[in-house]
């Protein structure tokens, strides 16, 4: 990939929209833990602790970026990212109420870092593969998003909750990268050279799986939960 090239912005501004649709864990993460903070601190710790995962994530990526060259690992980033990008649909019920608010600037910087990168994984994977393993991709794709995650995350978040399709555009985003890491894998990539028919139906039949499945789990738990209301009603 050539840099600054046509195909060069496009995989920016993929890695960026997946930085952005799994934001939402890290919006939580930093709203959580600077919540009881006075508000002349409360910057500076959203800051600070911002910064510092900022700085694992990248060191993250960069090694994840390394193990993606050993052989079948490309593979297996590529399965994993099909499960985030499952979950990222089917997933509904609030994972956060552990995270202890700060009581002072290093304790929610503390927390905020900890907790982003104990969650981080998802995002280090999807990042390394929208980047087709372009260190430079990596380092602006979280430059930009960052910033926004910070000071925009909010808004974001209630973008979503407004538009709920901006889930599946999510999905989908993942689930072409996941099966494009897939049949990129050096083991694997002669045959789907020589079959591009069958790259591009595997890539569909991908894509589509993750859909559905997170479609089917997000109706299921709608009703499930609508049901629960209706009897402790």
């Amino acid at each position: 990939m050539e840099l600054f090239s046509p195909a060069f912005w496009l995989a920016l501004l993929n890695v960026v929209f997946i930085d952005l649709i799994l934001a939402g864990d890290n919006a939580i993460v930093i709203g959580l833990a600077a919540r009881n903070l006075h508000p002349s601190i409360q910057k500076k710790a959203i800051l600070y602790g911002t910064g510092g995962a900022l700085l694992i994530r990248i060191v993250a990526t960069v090694v994840v970026l390394w193990l993606l060259k050993v052989p079948w690992l490309l593979l297996i980033g590529g399965l994993l990212l099909v499960w985030i990008a499952y979950k990222l649909l089917a997933d509904q019920e609030d994972e956060h109420n552990d995270i202890q608010a700060g009581t002072s600037l290093w304790t929610a910087v503390r927390t905020i870092i900890i907790a982003d990168a104990a969650m981080g994984l998802d995002n280090v994977i999807a990042v390394a593969g929208a980047a087709q393993q372009h260190l430079l991709l990596v380092i602006l794709g979280l430059l930009i998003s960052i910033p926004i995650i910070v000071w925009g995350s909010t808004l974001f978040i209630k973008l979503i909750n407004r538009f709920p399709w901006i889930i599946y555009v999510g999905a989908i985003v993942l689930g072409y990268t996941a099966s494009n890491m897939i049949t990129e894998e050096k083991r694997i990539m002669p045959f789907f050279s020589e079959h591009p028919a069958l790259r591009i139906l595997f890539i569909v039949v991908v894509i589509s799986g993750i859909v559905l499945a997170g479609y089917r789990k997000r109706t299921a738990s709608s009703r499930a939960q609508a049901e629960r209301q209706r009897s402790s009603a």
